[in-house]
């Protein structure tokens, strides 16, 4: 047993040190060690969480050292007897000082971190987070541009009818766009329920809850693809609830707001068109795989006491009371208001596509203006 316990012991030595730079590889990934990330309070925390482990170490090395030399040199097999002594003041003032001293050391760096992750001052932009059930609102405030990001894997995947691939439940419909080398401000809430907005290459994870906004920031050094996900437990479809980061020169990010708002632009112009059957139709069923499947099911079955089916709809609900539904949810149910995620294109197509499809063929077809005069009360 004695020679179990000083294998372990050296074999514990020899691997404190590769888990304490496993992240350190070509990939800058590993599961043994946090990454450092790409932002200034990442790289801060990362050096937080460095130095207070190798003070573990330091203090496991010294403890278990002196255990493991105890029984060695002091066993009852070589004539030791165990001493008899309480209340050593030696001992007493050494285990309450040192303790001390050492969470001086530690809070010192902790609370210089800790102040800068909540400076949001001069923030050169600011992007709202709002949470749904279950996809992600930005809005970058003052620019007229805002977008959902939603689950994009595509729905074969999670049925396993296809096989998965390698960014299996981290793709989204449209990611967040953010320029390098600028100090964002995050501020961040939600529409429904408790969600957690977090991007761990960022250091940044911030509870969205109903009614309140709290802020959070970030200066990201390097360009690339980030991905994070909800950190709440918040419901049917958490799982479904990724965050994907796309982070370009500063340049390139002027490009892609200007052509965001051209795109709203022509978006709001398209509000007025008159869609036919067709286009509404397959219009229609991209938005409700993407936007309704999750609660009402992919072949519009739903969930027993909880989400409706969509077959027979036509005949439960009225026209009216369908855009009533979409536009402003309905009480006392898990069902909200998409007025603020759908546009009054979508909106008309998905309608439509629910009344026309599986197996209710009602012929009622809804136009944007439709939706747009309603949700004014003409």
């Amino acid at each position: 047993m004695l020679r179990k316990a000083m294998k372990l012991f050296a074999l514990a030595l020899v691997a404190l040190p590769g888990f304490a730079f496993a992240a350190e590889g070509s990939a800058g990934q590993s599961v043994l060690n946090m990454t450092r990330g790409v932002t200034p309070v990442s790289h801060e925390v990362y050096e937080i969480h460095m130095y207070m482990f190798w003070i573990c170490v330091v203090i496991g090395i010294g403890v278990f050292g002196y255990m493991l030399w105890a029984l060695v040199f002091h066993r009852k097999s070589v004539g030791h007897k165990s001493a008899q002594f309480h209340e050593h003041l030696g001992a007493e003032i050494a285990w309450t000082v040192v303790p001390f001293v050492l969470l001086i050391f530690m809070a010192i760096p902790a609370t210089k971190t800790l102040k800068n992750v909540y400076d949001f001052s001069e923030a050169e932009m600011d992007v709202k987070v709002t949470g749904y059930q279950w996809k992600w609102q930005y809005e970058y405030l003052g620019e007229g541009v805002d977008f959902m990001s939603e689950l994009a894997t595509p729905i074969d995947q999670i049925y396993n009818v296809d096989d998965k691939g390698e960014t299996y439940l981290q793709e989204v419909t449209q990611p967040l766009v953010l320029p390098a080398e600028t100090k964002v401000r995050f501020l961040v809430t939600s529409k429904d329920v408790i969600h957690s907005w977090w991007v761990p290459a960022f250091a940044v994870k911030r509870d969205a809850i109903p009614g309140y906004t709290v802020e959070t920031w970030a200066y990201i050094n390097e360009p690339g693809t980030y991905r994070g996900e909800c950190a709440e437990l918040c419901g049917q479809a958490h799982a479904f609830m990724p965050i994907v980061v796309e982070v370009l020169p500063k340049k390139e990010f002027a490009q892609w707001l200007e052509e965001k708002k051209v795109e709203a632009q022509a978006l709001a112009a398209l509000s007025e068109r008159t869609f036919s059957m067709d286009e509404l139709m397959e219009r229609g069923k991209a938005t409700y795989d993407r936007s309704c499947a999750a609660c009402h099911g992919i072949d519009g079955q739903g969930l027993a006491g909880v989400f409706p089916p969509m077959v027979g709809v036509a005949d439960q609900v009225s026209l009216t009371d369908h855009i009533d539904i979409l536009l402003n949810g309905s009480p006392g149910t898990s069902m909200q208001s998409f007025a603020s995620q759908l546009s009054e294109v979508d909106i008309a197509a998905v309608i439509t596509y629910e009344r026309n499809a599986f197996g209710n063929n009602t012929g009622d077809l809804v136009q944007p203006i439709d939706v747009f005069n309603f949700a004014n009360g003409q």
